[in-house]
């Protein structure tokens, strides 16, 4: 039995035959859609199953994908794939601690603030533990008139400031009695009771001064002074 024509719907004998785009066509039947121009096999170009020119077949163009049962479900399928996948991922690195954070340099500003702030405290604190040993001089509430009178060989009215007591650097701890540390980081003094070291140094001889600095010393120079606590790791 003789199939029918694509375009006119009529019997296509053997003679006349063009089979093309899933149908057969009356060669005179194979036109563009547009022009009506006939195509052959070297220059028609289809679209969607009907012939077209060169200059009239139809620009593809984005179209919205409708949310039919089948794209739901294979919506639903991929989003069930990318949970199993975060699982999976999630199990693999669970245990492996926290990752390194890169050295940029709004952490090193971040980093050289903290540690500024941490040596003015410490030196707050210093130097209030080291005046805590003298008695404050307190003067009376009802003082005697008398007591404002300076002596005559003195009464030349010129002020003398008192001096201020000379800092003593941090008395040194016995050698060989503390534990051993290595630098982590490049410090320098900051003070003349501090020392500075680069990363790698060995510091020896470490005593805890409290939570923020040490006391040790450079193995590599033999300086000895005071350290911060966080720019050191026990060996």
């Amino acid at each position: 039995m003789n199939p029918l024509c694509g375009r006119c719907n009529r019997v296509v004998y053997p003679t006349e035959k063009v089979n093309c785009l899933d149908k057969y066509w009356h060669k005179g039947c194979f036109s563009c859609e547009v022009c009506k121009m006939t195509l052959n096999m070297k220059n028609y170009k289809g679209f969607e199953k009907r012939p077209y020119c060169n200059s009239h077949y139809p620009k593809a163009g984005f179209t919205i994908v409708a949310d039919t049962p089948e794209n739901l479900r294979l919506k639903q399928q991929s989003k069930m794939q990318s949970q199993v996948l975060y699982k999976e991922d999630f199990e693999k690195n669970k245990g492996k601690g926290f990752s390194v954070v890169a050295n940029t340099p709004e952490m090193e500003r971040i980093k050289k603030a903290q540690d500024q702030i941490s040596n003015i405290k410490y030196h707050e604190e210093f130097e209030k533990r080291k005046m805590g040993g003298e008695a404050p001089q307190h003067q009376p509430s009802n003082p005697c008139p008398a007591a404002y009178q300076q002596p005559a060989a003195s009464q030349n009215y010129q002020y003398e400031p008192t001096p201020e007591p000379v800092r003593q650097a941090a008395a040194a701890p016995p050698p060989s009695a503390g534990k051993r540390y290595r630098a982590v980081y490049d410090y320098a003094a900051a003070d003349e009771d501090e020392v500075s070291f680069m990363d790698g140094d060995v510091i020896v001889d470490v005593q805890q001064i409290d939570e923020g600095w040490m006391y040790g010393r450079v193995e590599r120079t033999g300086q000895q002074g005071m350290l911060p606590a966080n720019y050191v790791e026990a060996i």
